[in-house]
């Protein structure tokens, strides 16, 4: 539940089961009493009608809080003081780096960092199709090292440079 969207469907589901909560919050819910097993079940479905999901195992809860916290760290990332992200997220979730980092691939199969640059490749994408920022001013904001920087990762997984990326987007627009 990383969206201001998200809280409001998982309120309505919440209202419409007649499921008491005290609140919800950045990727948790807190209710007022434990719940039955067919009202959970009945939560649980209610929730993927709206694709989203119940986890209650205490791995998978803390993978997610790990992925809401880095797409925080990458849209923030003008906003935050310079940091290397496994401090960000020790700070962020109150763990050692290594807990997380180890439960993370066990959940997702990747590595954090592997994660973080996928999804930062994927905001490249989107600022270059919005076209409104240069790529200086992309790897900038993004807090990459250098244009090069950004350009090999993007090469790394996309296969393209940003410039024939966004060659490619344009004509398929056509």
């Amino acid at each position: 539940m990383t969206t201001v969207t998200s809280k409001i469907v998982v309120e309505q589901a919440l209202q419409e089961l007649a499921i008491p909560y005290i609140k919800i919050g950045h990727g948790n819910l807190e209710i007022t009493n434990p719940l039955s097993t067919a009202k959970k079940e009945q939560l649980s479905q209610k929730l993927l009608q709206l694709e989203l999901e119940l986890l209650e195992d205490n791995k998978h809860i803390l993978a997610e809080k790990v992925k809401d916290s880095i797409y925080e760290m990458v849209r923030l990332s003008n906003d935050l003081p310079k940091i290397n992200y496994s401090d960000y997220l020790s700070k962020q979730l109150n763990y050692d780096y290594t807990y997380i980092a180890n439960i993370f691939i066990e959940i997702t199969g990747v590595t954090i960092r592997d994660f973080i640059i996928s999804y930062k490749v994927e905001k490249v994408k989107e600022l270059i199709m919005n076209d409104e920022l240069n790529l200086t001013e992309i790897s900038n904001k993004l807090n990459y090292s250098s244009i090069g920087h950004l350009s090999n990762q993007f090469k790394k997984v996309t296969g393209l440079s940003p410039t024939d990326y966004k060659k490619l987007a344009l004509q398929s627009r056509l």
